[in-house]
């Protein structure tokens, strides 16, 4: 029989490796594995806990702070919306639907811990301590940021998609290195997992094993472009496999299920295992925002069928038939979210001073010698106009 002479193949990279080594019986071919992949699957349906008896092992108390949260966010959510119409703001990202999803993360965090937002995290931000006023001085048009970063350990309202992904890498990354027993949480939508930071930012965590934990709000949409127009993976979470890291599958509506699974994430990164991908499946019941006509591109009764998985009414349900919550408690919460409203309306129709030169400050720690000119042409210009009176034409 005559032999082939067909040479055997190599698999690929190998002819760029010593021979020593590719001979080597221990020395892994490029194209294998690195990671088991089975333990990094999500489940095949979103991990819930409400209407289970895995509820009944839940903290009383910190049910309660879900609900009271959800409940404010709720409130908050319709007050920023409305403020919009009236002016006060530019623009406003309405959250609801979403409020366990922000709710839960934040309460999932430690106090040593960071929170990466995007712009329609408000709820989270808030739920985080921060001043409700601060949190929209972004969608106002004031500053950057109206809170300090530091004091709070939570970064800007991010508006570009996915870019405080990589940020949050960053940071985690940084304080491993030095030591820190710090682990971020940074939120995206289903949108952002489009957009090429996405990749970078989950590509670096895991090589790094950074203390990272993403979250994943699945609404739905990425403006008027539905999930099934940007991604054909079985779910979001999968992707976490391609990456070499665990992706999580949960009810982005079922509060308590989500902060067990961010809790245990956050937990697994503290310990030094690595960063894990979460999807939370959940439903953006408004627009995309005051400017966006969502009827455009959804009907009336997909809206109802999500309403009928209201997040808020989830729990209150849980709540009230375990006896944790009555009457009483829900008008309670209730009234405190009122009573946040109407603090929020009377400081956010509240006049303010502004300064044309804060334009050039904070942008870097020394000025450049072209912001120093700029600033030198806008106080010329301010004094002349000035100079002219109220009551020239300028």
């Amino acid at each position: 029989m005559k032999k082939s002479s067909t040479p055997v193949q190599e698999p690929p990279g190998a002819e760029a490796r010593p021979r020593a080594l590719a001979q080597s019986p221990s020395a892994a071919p490029a194209w294998r594995p690195r990671t088991d992949p089975a333990p990094l699957l999500p489940d095949t349906e979103p991990y819930r806990v409400l209407g289970t008896d895995v509820v009944g092992g839940a903290d009383p108390a910190l049910l309660l702070r879900l609900y009271t949260g959800m409940v404010m966010g709720r409130r908050y959510n319709a007050q920023a919306t409305a403020l919009t119409k009236q002016g006060r703001l530019a623009v406003y990202p309405s959250s609801t639907g979403q409020e366990a999803c922000q709710v839960a993360a934040a309460l999932a965090l430690r106090e040593r811990d960071w929170l990466f937002p995007s712009y329609r995290d408000t709820l989270a931000v808030v739920a985080r301590g921060v001043d409700p006023v601060q949190v929209l001085t972004l969608l106002r048009g004031d500053w950057h940021t109206g809170y300090d970063p530091y004091t709070h350990r939570v970064a800007p309202l991010a508006t570009p998609l996915a870019t405080q992904l990589p940020h949050a890498v960053g940071l985690a990354h940084a304080a491993r290195l030095k030591g820190d027993d710090v682990v971020a949480l940074a939120l995206v939508g289903d949108g952002g997992t489009s957009e090429g930071d996405f990749h970078e930012a989950l590509n670096f965590a895991a090589v790094w094993r950074a203390p990272v934990v993403f979250l994943v709000q699945n609404n739905g949409f990425a403006i008027s472009v539905p999930l099934a127009k940007q991604s054909a993976a079985p779910s979001l979470a999968h992707k976490a496999v391609g990456y070499g890291m665990p992706g999580r599958l949960v009810d982005g509506n079922d509060a308590v299920a989500v902060h067990s699974v961010l809790t245990r994430a956050m937990a697994r990164a503290a310990r030094g295992e690595g960063p894990t991908l979460v999807e939370a499946v959940t439903y953006r019941v408004e627009a995309h925002t005051n400017a966006d006509d969502a009827t455009r591109y959804r009907d009336d009764q997909e809206v109802e069928a999500w309403r009928a998985h209201d997040p808020i009414v989830l729990l209150e349900r849980e709540l009230t038939g375990r006896g944790i919550l009555d009457a009483t408690g829900v008008a309670e919460a209730a009234e405190a979210a009122e009573r946040m409203a109407a603090r929020l309306r009377e400081r956010m129709n509240a006049e303010l001073a502004l300064d044309p030169m804060d334009l050039f400050s904070r942008v870097y720690a020394e000025q450049t010698s072209q912001l120093r000119e700029q600033a030198d042409q806008l106080r010329t210009e301010l004094a002349a106009a000035d100079a002219e009176g109220p009551g020239e034409e300028r």
